[in-house]
């Protein structure tokens, strides 16, 4: 049997707590996905290069990541990303880019119903 980890820090707790809850009230499984992936041990949170994110995204996107954001590569077009956490590099690529960097609360709060918002990662 697998001892099941997760997170340990108050804040991941929280965050979690709140997507879940607004996952099961509004009745969207987006939230709860991200959650879901919020609530694997931190070795298992997904690392997203600024190259993967301009591969996969097109003008003007909405994305979340479910983990870091790291600033290897380069970023060619505008794309909103929200994420658990972002390196300094990706903060200046995506700026530089006129793209805009959120946490996932502020994602929540500016779209709460997720549309028209992808996973990458």
């Amino acid at each position: 049997m697998v001892k099941r980890t997760g997170p340990t820090n108050v804040q991941t707790i929280a965050l979690v707590q709140l997507l879940r809850k607004h996952a099961s009230e509004q009745n969207i499984n987006l939230w709860r996905r991200i959650a879901d992936d919020l609530e694997m041990s931190t070795r298992q949170r997904r690392e997203v290069n600024l190259f993967r994110l301009d591969k996969h995204t097109k003008e003007n996107e909405m994305v979340i990541v479910p983990g870091k954001v790291l600033g290897g590569g380069d970023l060619r077009h505008k794309v909103t990303v929200a994420a658990f956490n972002f390196s300094q590099s990706a903060v200046e690529k995506i700026k530089k880019a006129n793209g805009s960097c959120l946490t996932i609360p502020e994602m929540l709060q500016k779209n709460p119903k997720g549309q028209n918002v992808r996973i990458i990662g």
